[in-house]
């Protein structure tokens, strides 16, 4: 109960903040600002460990982006498929014998950076396998902008998200730095070259219930949590950050999974102790499409990682919670983080026993249990309602009443299951954590090209025999 009365209370901030995003969503003039001089200029880092099948759909992507001036580093990360050679045969890329590399935060030793002047905004890095944090600081020691912005090379981003988080930062540049877009799932919907053209969910389970899960996490808590300077994580799929300010704390921690919470963290922690004015903003308008697990095992590795971030996290900086020094940081996000997200498991699963014990020993009855269960499930179903009311009323973006009667479906179904195996897959990550196991895990990609081609056949009527 105590959890959903936290939800319910950063809820109620996204929702207070739900008019200036609509009127920012509908009326900023993005494209007058696509062209012009005063837009600060973005290095976009784009780590690459075995992507060969999405990353040139990626790059494609990117390189034809609405914005003035930017340029996209795309690092391989010792990758032991044909990531390297399907971006120097697409690009026609050799490698530069002179390359400007500034040593500013330490990373393994660069190999080669690969160019061509036909493509004169898009370089890429070849390097030993390090790891995300590791690739993002390669990155970061090539790039020649103020402005750095972290992508997955398995997502997409839309024409104009760069522009609409440079919108963003421009109103207060002197304070923000760092700003979080809105990762969305591409499973299911429509896409053709490089840009998703039909928005529709997911046909299979473990994508759909992902959905539901997002639009609660992005637009449900993301926006809360911005609005009060308290958003402890940028997406690693999509963020936009001051490259000094990540130079300052030492750049990304590698070494484990959690590197984009790490980075937030720091930063925090790094302008409160300095006694700077500072935000870290998300905008929800900003989006990225992304590739959600579509089977048990690669989700399971998936949030088992996430598990191990969060615990890491936690305990590497548990002198934060608490402490008055760090503001809303130390007295509202570490607090809740700890409580509700790490250790939120171990509460269910004592709680659920201590219920099943007082049952078993006549303690209680069953009706208890029973409006106890309906109080939970229906504060949860709530908060997942209230996340798909903030899409509606603000972006809208889908325009079937089908997929809607869907997401309030799923939002109901994943009570039953899906929910509890979330905890477990925690709790895994945890134990793993205990064993020093940092893997990354695998996740299987397929091409942006087959998923377009299934969705577009897929949304086809079929003809009559």
């Amino acid at each position: 109960m105590t959890v959903n009365l936290v939800y319910f209370s950063i809820m109620t901030f996204s929702f207070r903040q739900i008019l200036t995003i609509f009127r920012r969503a509908a009326f900023s003039k993005y494209n007058t600002l696509s062209g012009s001089e005063l837009v600060p200029p973005v290095s976009l880092l784009v780590p690459a460990f075995n992507e060969e099948i999405t990353v040139i759909e990626n790059v494609k992507c990117l390189l034809t982006l609405n914005y003035p001036a930017y340029e996209v580093i795309v690092i391989n990360d010792g990758s032991k498929d044909n990531t390297l050679g399907v971006l120097r045969d697409e690009f026609e890329l050799m490698p530069l014998p002179d390359p400007d590399i500034r040593q500013t935060i330490d990373c393994q030793p660069i190999t080669a950076v690969y160019h061509n002047p036909k493509y004169p905004h898009l370089y890429v890095i070849d390097k030993p396998n390090g790891g995300k944090a590791d690739s993002l600081n390669a990155g970061i020691n090539l790039s020649h902008y103020p402005l750095i912005s972290s992508i997955d090379a398995d997502s997409l981003l839309e024409k104009d998200a760069l522009i609409r988080m440079a919108r963003m930062y421009m109103e207060n540049p002197e304070e923000t730095v760092a700003i979080g877009g809105d990762v969305r799932i591409a499973n299911g919907c429509v896409i053709e070259n490089g840009a998703v053209k039909e928005v529709s969910l997911p046909r299979k389970i473990w994508p759909m219930f992902q959905a539901t899960e997002y639009l609660k996490a992005f637009l449900g808590g993301r926006i809360g949590w911005s609005s009060i300077n308290g958003l402890i994580i940028v997406s690693g799929a999509f963020g936009l950050f001051r490259k000094d300010y990540v130079i300052a704390v030492g750049g990304y921690r590698g070494g484990y999974p959690g590197e984009d919470m790490n980075i937030i963290i720091k930063l925090h922690r790094y302008m409160l102790e300095n006694k700077l004015k500072y935000r870290i903003a998300f905008c929800p308008e900003a989006v990225c499409w992304t590739q959600a697990p579509d089977t048990y095992r690669i989700l399971s590795n998936q949030r088992k990682r996430w598990g191990r971030g969060n615990l890491k996290n936690m305990i590497e900086n548990y002198d934060m919670a608490f402490n008055p020094k760090y503001k809303v940081m130390g007295l509202l996000t570490m607090p809740y983080n700890i409580i509700f997200e790490a250790l939120n498991p171990y509460f269910k699963i004592t709680g659920l026993l201590a219920l099943i014990g007082y049952t078993l020993l006549d303690m209680t009855h069953w009706r208890v249990l029973a409006v106890f269960w309906l109080i939970n499930f229906l504060s949860g179903y709530v908060l997942s309602i209230g996340a798909l009311l903030l899409e509606e009323l603000s972006f809208k973006r889908f325009n079937k009443l089908s997929d809607l009667c869907k997401l309030l479906m799923f939002s109901a179904f994943k009570f039953f299951g899906y929910a509890q195996l979330g905890g477990l897959w925690r709790i895994q990550g945890h134990i793993q954590f205990l064993r020093n196991n940092n893997s990354w895990g695998t996740m299987t990609r397929q091409s942006w090209q087959d998923k377009g081609e299934a969705a577009a056949k897929a949304a086809k009527p079929a003809k009559s025999a």
